[in-house]
């Protein structure tokens, strides 16, 4: 699948398993999540278009002891929430960012997008920075709380699948009126713990106050 990805896309797509992934994230091991995985397979589905996120799925919240031990030792005890995001996306669109990690976990074979928040310059990201990582179905990696990242990019008909753990409340809405700009960063704050910035042809995100933050190319991933 890797290789036939960068026979069709001028954007090279790396392996996760790489040297050059290690400065955006890790492979997590010493979890089962071969029955959270299983779950998501049956009890998820992928919308006829678009994307679809559900920050907290209880059932999927339920499986212990792996739910204690994501809260209790990934997280260093801190409330801890799961859920998926599903979709049909293949474009960058945008690059968010959290003040903690993020565990994804693939349930079909996908593509992540991947930047640095160093990287952004004057309040703009140029998408000249992005990476493209190769994630296989059952694999798990840790995003960094400095690594941008978005929806993941389908690599078949079918769309993706891949869930999605995050300190609770992370993506939540959160009112911003009258929000106090102390800092460049305050402009990309959008919901609780998300700050984004969103390339100029998502005008649907921009409407809802999301920052236009990304210039070059709205990156495409083919297969």
């Amino acid at each position: 699948m890797l290789n036939k990805l960068n026979q069709l896309n001028n954007l090279e797509i790396l392996s996760c398993s790489s040297e050059e992934f290690k400065e955006y994230g890790k492979i997590i091991l010493g979890y089962d999540f071969n029955e959270l995985v299983q779950y998501a397979e049956k009890n998820t589905n992928i919308p006829p278009s678009g994307n679809i996120y559900v920050g907290s799925v209880e059932e999927m919240e339920g499986f212990a002891p792996l739910f204690s031990s994501l809260r209790n030792n990934f997280y260093g005890g801190m409330d801890t929430q799961i859920g998926y995001c599903n979709g049909n996306n293949s474009f960058l669109n945008g690059l968010e960012y959290h003040k903690s990690s993020e565990l994804n976990i693939a349930v079909t074979d996908l593509v992540l997008l991947l930047a640095k928040t160093t990287e952004i310059l004057d309040n703009k990201i140029d998408s000249s920075f992005v990476k493209a990582f190769f994630l296989p179905k059952g694999m798990a990696v840790e995003l960094y709380g400095t690594t941008m990242h978005f929806a993941p990019c389908k690599v078949t008909n079918e769309g993706f699948k891949c869930i999605v753990i995050l300190p609770k409340e992370t993506n939540t809405e959160i009112s911003l009126e009258g929000k106090e700009i102390l800092t460049n960063e305050d402009n990309y704050l959008f919901k609780r713990n998300k700050w984004l910035l969103v390339h100029g042809d998502k005008q649907d995100l921009i409407a809802k106050g999301a920052y236009e933050g990304i210039s070059g190319e709205n990156l495409e991933i083919k297969f």
